[in-house]
């Protein structure tokens, strides 16, 4: 008898202003919905073993993309390359399963948005196979899978997306070799707005437009950052918080693919937010702040500020999601 299950995962946000592929947090909304049928439980399933050894040997031969939806008929339906059916092959090529598998997707957010559109949607299908076949992996074992996802999506399997939509809350990458992820606290009345330009820039133009190398300088000044905005959310320290939400590598570079940013930004910090950046590869703006009354205040400003510069918009309101991915049914 076929199974299945309905599993909602969150957007994202990467990078955190300082920390590049190295920070992110969820959001409540929006996110992607991913049901996973199973239609087939004759599955076949070895001990665990340490699930960062990927093989590359991965067959798509029993997993089926049905429909998509929310997606203007943009991504394939070639289980090859879809995020969601990548994450699920490496999983059952990991734990044995010759299990046949139909995936129905409904895309919910915005897609090249920078906020982890296929990141949500490979985190939402591994936690709904891992349910389905009873594999009992944890939230964070199933973190390398989701990342294959992202390879496949952007040729780089980071983890600042896809780690804190399936665990949910602010998420540190501490080493990707071997991988080790931290979730850290965050203060309750944290609250992130997120504004959603109608402008495109393509996630591989965004990374390679970086440079390879950069100054101690900067090096130094960007650890500082990042160990201050860490602490600063611990303590809490909200203007610990502020102080350290600057980047001088990756921010400077990017800031010109994203028309209005810097004056979006500054009216942003002058409504109250304790900082503002790029999420992700963009262009989506975030900003945190210390309350949702300023949150508002800034989603407004922003929303107020692309508007006059003739570009639509759609903005985000929400504390910091610590659930991460949902089973919904």
């Amino acid at each position: 008898m076929t199974k299945s299950i309905k599993v909602f995962a969150p957007a994202t946000v990467a990078n955190v202003t300082c920390g590049f592929d190295i920070l992110g947090f969820s959001v409540d909304h929006p996110g992607d919905e991913v049901i996973v049928k199973l239609s087939n439980s004759n599955t076949t399933m070895r001990k665990k073993v340490n699930n960062t050894d990927l093989s590359r040997s991965i067959s798509f031969q029993n997993i089926k993309i049905s429909k998509i939806t929310g997606d203007n008929k943009d991504l394939p339906l070639d289980p090859a390359q879809n995020t969601a059916a990548v994450a699920i092959a490496h999983f059952l090529k990991h734990i044995k399963s010759n299990a046949h598998v139909e995936i129905i997707l409904h895309k919910k957010m915005p897609l090249g948005s920078g906020l982890g559109s296929s990141a949500a949607s490979a985190a939402a299908a591994v936690v709904a196979i891992n349910e389905l076949l009873g594999a009992n992996l944890s939230r964070t074992q199933l973190v390398p899978f989701a990342m294959e996802g992202e390879r496949a999506a952007c040729g780089v399997a980071h983890a600042d997306n896809v780690a804190p939509s399936i665990l949910g809350g602010f998420v540190l990458i501490r080493s990707y070799t071997p991988l080790d992820i931290i979730k850290i606290p965050t203060p309750n009345d944290l609250y992130c707005s997120i504004i959603h330009p109608h402008v495109i820039v393509a996630t591989k133009d965004a990374r390679n437009i970086i440079k390879s190398t950069v100054p101690l300088t900067n090096a130094i000044t960007q650890s500082g950052n990042v160990a201050g905005l860490i602490a600063g959310l611990m303590l809490p320290d909200y203007s610990l918080i502020a102080r350290s939400m600057h980047d001088v590598i990756i921010e400077p570079v990017r800031a010109i693919l994203f028309p209005g940013f810097l004056e979006v930004k500054q009216i942003a910090l002058a409504s109250g937010a304790l900082g503002v950046g790029i999420s992700g590869s963009g262009p989506s703006i975030f900003a945190l702040s210390k309350n949702k009354i300023t949150a508002n205040k800034v989603a407004n400003v922003m929303k107020n500020a692309f508007h006059r510069l003739g570009i639509d918009n759609e903005t985000f309101v929400s504390k910091i999601n610590q659930v991460g991915a949902k089973i919904l049914e």
